[in-house]
């Protein structure tokens, strides 16, 4: 098994946000996503996924490096402020290089 390096940024957001978030990624060429509903408690309370728009979503990105920083500083600059959202980066193996 030969495994490659890669870099998986996570998101986690308000629901609302999702057609502007994936607007943004698509621009600035994250190669695919993943998204998936978020239920928690952080600095900004309780959040449910009662409503389609009341929740937080995770989305999930597997890349290059670079363009994870890039997408990061982005969302970071653009939503922080306003919105409640949480951004990490994590280096992960994968198996099929050609699709990250």
């Amino acid at each position: 098994m030969s495994a490659h390096l890669r870099t998986l940024l996570t998101v986690i957001c308000e629901a609302a946000l999702e057609k502007k978030l994936l607007g943004d990624l698509e621009q600035l060429g994250a190669p695919g996503w993943t998204i998936s509903d978020a239920r928690g408690r952080g600095g900004r309370g309780v959040r449910s996924a009662g409503w389609d728009t009341d929740g937080n979503i995770r989305v999930e990105i597997i890349c290059a490096r670079d363009v994870a920083e890039r997408l990061a500083a982005h969302l970071q600059a653009k939503y922080y402020a306003n919105y409640a959202m949480v951004c990490y980066l994590a280096q992960v193996e994968v198996l099929r290089p050609e699709k990250f």
